[in-house]
């Protein structure tokens, strides 16, 4: 499951960008047809301006599309065949215009270069898609909550992971390996201890943070976001954790009590994570057991302010 989520980012990294040239080809040949066929090597432009037009608002659709969901891969394949009309339409200018042959051999390279890319991320896509589609039902989770802070107070705070021990019960230590590797100890109901080590596998600052770690007994691949809430109420904080049975009977059962117990704490994970941010308090522990009540911190030293500045 990894490295297909692995392969589904790059993937979509590559139709991302994919998508931002379609969007600026195509914003050049709504403003200037005519430029855009001169340097294609057409001498005589005039005439064809309404086709060139056309075809700079079908890539400035196909862009947008893709945008949108990049992990999509019917938009890739409008590309490539858009990319064929846009062969075509070369050689029958070509035949009907003079050109200047040096400048358009040039421009059909190009063509046929984006052409080769838009069939290589269309066909990956389609593939990651039917693999999707016919893989086993994955244990997941999601779980939101709005933080009354900056979004890059927030993001320091997950960052910076021995945080997260503080406010998600059950977790007994994270240690941090270097800047991408951590290890991870969980103790869940009865007992058993689940340990993992996790690796940072993408990451945008103030945005986002994705996530996979490999145990013996089971493994995951998570990712938290971190957008503007409406209404500058803050930010917003969603989490997402898929879960992968390894070890047989004894993995398939933890997954599965993992799954139980963390649809609900997950989300009181977030709840106190909001408390301690926007009030200072830190969840600490004064009895036995996972579920244990909150008490303020006493060590002023505690409680920080995750815009850099301690109060």
């Amino acid at each position: 499951m990894h490295q297909r989520e692995l392969e589904w980012i790059s993937a979509e990294r590559a139709a991302t960008a994919l998508a931002w040239f379609s969007i600026g080809l195509g914003a050049a040949e709504l403003i200037a047809p005519r430029a855009v066929a001169r340097l294609a090597g057409i001498r005589e432009p005039r005439g064809i301006s309404g086709a060139i037009r056309a075809l700079g608002a079908r890539e400035l659709a196909n862009g947008a599309a893709i945008l949108a969901n990049p992990r999509q891969p019917a938009w890739l394949w409008s590309r490539v065949a858009g990319d064929g009309l846009d062969l075509w339409m070369m050689q029958r200018a070509r035949q009907r215009r003079g050109v200047k042959d040096a400048r358009f051999k040039a421009a059909s390279a190009a063509v046929m270069a984006v052409t080769a890319a838009d069939l290589m991320v269309a066909q990956r896509l389609t593939t990651l898609e039917r693999q999707q589609s016919a893989a086993p039902p994955r244990l997941e989770i999601v779980r939101a909550v709005t933080i009354n802070r900056a979004n890059h107070e927030v993001y320091r705070f997950w960052r910076e992971f021995t945080n997260l021990p503080r406010v998600m019960r059950g977790i007994e230590a994270i240690d941090v390996i270097d800047d991408r590797h951590s290890h991870w100890r969980l103790r869940v109901p009865g007992g058993v201890r689940v340990e993992w080590d996790a690796e940072i596998v993408d990451e945008r600052e103030n945005e986002r943070i994705t996530w996979r770690a490999e145990g013996p007994v089971v493994a995951h691949m998570g990712s938290v976001m971190f957008t503007p809430a409406p209404g500058a109420r803050g930010t917003q904080v969603v989490a997402r954790f898929e879960y992968e049975p390894r070890g047989g009977p004894l993995g398939s059962n933890i997954a599965w009590l993992m799954d139980g117990l963390f649809e609900d704490q997950v989300q009181e994970d977030l709840r106190r994570c909001k408390q301690f941010l926007e009030t200072g308090e830190i969840p600490l522990s004064d009895g036995p057991g996972l579920l244990r009540p909150a008490q303020p911190a006493t060590d002023p030293a505690e409680i920080r302010d995750y815009s850099g500045v301690h109060r």
